[in-house]
């Protein structure tokens, strides 16, 4: 062919697990609204940073390390982690795939996450608890964006690996994992309901 890919950006999306979802997920929203109401420090933070939401983002962002049900999510999204880097191609140097961070969102009517990435990690993930129809998904931006320079819009029925943007639905019980340069978006939530989700960043040691 005359024209080949170069330089994929990939991005993962699975189920946590094959079954019992619905339960596991009506169990972790009680937990994650616990964590807000104990939470002091996140939301008086919250405040400030992430209007009209709550994240333990800047508080309790290693809830991996003293809670014995985000100690059983770490498992589950390492087995994830390690299919994502095979896929990628990562040669870890026979080094391990550790979660270093991992923090609690939960985003009411009018919330929303604003373009960001995260640095100091490889691989970072979202993993979807509460995800109430209408509310918005995770939207991914071309990581060239900035040097197309000159460049002519893309039509308007363009294949989706040309197109600039790209949103995956929030879906309860969904992982998604991407490389931690790729910058990503949550637009406000338009929906009555909350929608909670579990972020977490990946290093490898």
């Amino acid at each position: 062919m005359p024209t080949r890919t170069w330089f994929p950006t990939h991005i993962y999306c699975e189920p946590l697990q094959p079954a019992g979802l619905a339960k596991f997920n009506t169990e972790l929203a009680d937990e994650c609204r616990n964590l807000r109401d104990y939470d002091k420090g996140g939301r008086k933070w919250s405040e400030k940073n992430y209007p009209g939401g709550y994240t333990s983002y800047a508080s309790m962002n290693e809830l991996h390390r003293f809670s014995s049900t985000f100690a059983a999510l770490e498992k589950k999204f390492l087995k994830h982690a390690r299919a994502f880097a095979k896929t990628l191609e990562f040669d870890l140097r026979g080094r391990t795939v550790r979660m270093t961070d991992c923090w609690v969102n939960i985003m009411p009517p009018t919330a929303a996450h604003s373009l960001h990435l995260h640095p100091l990690a490889f691989i970072s993930g979202t993993y979807y608890v509460a995800t109430p129809p209408g509310c918005s998904g995770l939207k991914f931006e071309d990581p060239r964006l900035e040097r197309f320079m000159a460049a002519p819009p893309r039509l308007p029925d363009a294949k989706l690996a040309n197109r600039i943007h790209v949103t995956y639905p929030a879906e309860a019980g969904n992982v998604i994992l991407f490389e931690s340069w790729l910058r990503h978006e949550v637009a406000a939530n338009r929906v009555e309901e909350e929608r909670i989700s579990i972020s977490f960043n990946l290093n490898w040691s």
